[in-house]
């Protein structure tokens, strides 16, 4: 494929040719009576042989269909596509110390013209360059830990971004902040509230619904929020910072192991379920929600608890789903979380199973697919069956929170009946006493 054409080919590569125009020149498309002026960019190899990509001046990408009366002009010889970060600002001394630690996903992502798609390109320090705000709110030392999309992350990444965090808490940092992609982010801020315990300031992960580089961008208000509770929040827990609603008025602080991702694409698509969020963030403001939290306390000792067993698995039961199938999870796993149905069931056609599991010695807990309200296994007969063949009951707890939650537990004791009541004791907020009607 030619660099001159990159992504274009068939009639695009045609015409292109034709008005002697290249990648990242400055065109005019004319069409119907409509003029477009822009920086023609490369085309995702994946796409027709009839479209023409060019950025606008607002920044914003459009794709133009090539028709016999489009006329293409080039008006203006190539502008490299590349991102150049400003120099980082004047580091203010006084101010509290924030580590962030990039790990990837959308807000530390641009555009990859090979494909068209997002990737992860850009580091914690150019996140800093590009937010010069920061520089009012914190010290910053950033460094990128992975540049991985957060679906590729596993429990052994886990480890490690608590490790580097813990480390750099006991280096002096006032808060740290994780940038992380945003559809995993749940399951590792679940990870973080076990791995780090006993936190002495806030560890805040914090992510974008837009990449940074689309003038709808939540990456820098996001970033911006993160740091400001990182390095003055007066509650020291795991935190999710996130948008609250699809404009730019305010942010939220969910709590690690009671946040779940509502929405593909929204900017507010994170929600605390069954729990009110820790704080919100107005104006540059912090206004704590609930009187139920972890003081900042820098004096106050960390305990890391980095271990985790993948042999745990999530299984969503519905109607007529194949019973071998847990029979297949019982040879491979030591622990199983059962996504339920209401209250916490499953059909009667999984009790033998079930029984086989808990007398070989592998923990199965319930929690329910529903999204609000916590397991109640008591008030129908399947449920209390459930209970008498060993099914550990989990409230109100998430069931992505329970998954990560067993295997945290199976990673801090080999004993069976030590890691079901670590499951079962509240450790991060992630069993509420009482459900609140939301």
């Amino acid at each position: 494929m030619s660099a001159k054409f990159y992504g274009y080919k068939g009639e695009a590569s045609k015409a292109l040719e034709e008005a002697g125009a290249e990648v990242e020149d400055h065109i005019r498309v004319t069409k119907d009576g409509a003029i477009y002026e822009g920086i023609l960019i490369p085309r995702s190899e994946h796409g027709d042989d009839k479209h023409l990509i060019i950025k606008l001046r607002s920044g914003y990408n459009i794709g133009i269909r090539i028709t016999p009366s489009t006329k293409i002009e080039k008006i203006g010889s190539k502008t490299r596509l590349a991102f150049n970060p400003p120099p980082p600002p004047e580091q203010k001394l006084g101010l509290p110390k924030v580590s962030i630690l990039s790990t990837g996903g959308t807000i530390a992502s641009r555009v990859d013209y090979r494909t068209g798609a997002v990737r992860p390109a850009i580091s914690a320090n150019d996140l800093y360059s590009i937010i010069p705000e920061l520089s009012d709110i914190a010290v910053i030392d950033a460094e990128i830990v992975f540049s991985l999309f957060s679906e590729d992350l596993t429990p052994s990444h886990w480890s490690k971004i608590a490790e580097i965090a813990a480390e750099r808490i006991r280096d002096g940092a006032d808060g740290v902040v994780i940038t992380h992609g945003t559809d995993t982010m749940a399951y590792t801020a679940a990870a973080l509230s076990f791995a780090l315990q006993n936190l002495p300031v806030p560890v805040i992960l914090v992510g974008a619904q837009r990449s940074e580089d689309r003038p709808s961008s939540d990456a820098a208000t996001n970033l911006i929020g993160a740091v400001l509770t990182a390095a003055k929040a007066s509650f020291a827990e795991v935190a999710v910072a996130m948008h609250e609603t699809i404009s730019d008025e305010s942010l939220v602080l969910h709590r690690g192991t009671k946040v779940r991702k509502c929405h593909t694409s929204r900017r507010d698509a994170f929600k605390s379920i069954n729990a009110s969020p820790i704080a919100r963030i107005t104006d540059g403001h912090i206004t704590l929600l609930t009187d139920d939290y972890s003081r900042r306390d820098p004096n106050r000792e960390l305990a890391v608890k980095l271990k985790f067993d993948e042999k745990v698995t999530l299984i969503k039961f519905y109607p007529g789903i194949y019973s071998g199938v847990f029979d297949w999870l019982v040879r491979d796993y030591k622990g199983i979380v059962i996504e339920g149905t209401g209250l916490g069931h499953v059909s009667r056609r999984w009790f033998q199973s079930i029984q086989k599991a808990v007398e070989r010695d592998i923990i199965v807990a319930m929690t329910s697919q529903c999204i609000w309200g916590r397991v109640n296994m008591n008030v129908y007969e399947n449920g209390r069956d459930l209970l008498a063949l060993g099914v550990i009951p989990l409230g109100d707890m998430l069931p992505e929170t329970a998954t990560v939650k067993l295997m945290w537990a199976l990673g801090q004791t080999e004993d069976v009946e030590e890691a079901k009541n670590l499951l079962k004791t509240n450790i991060a907020h992630e069993i509420s006493e009482r459900t609140i009607n939301m």
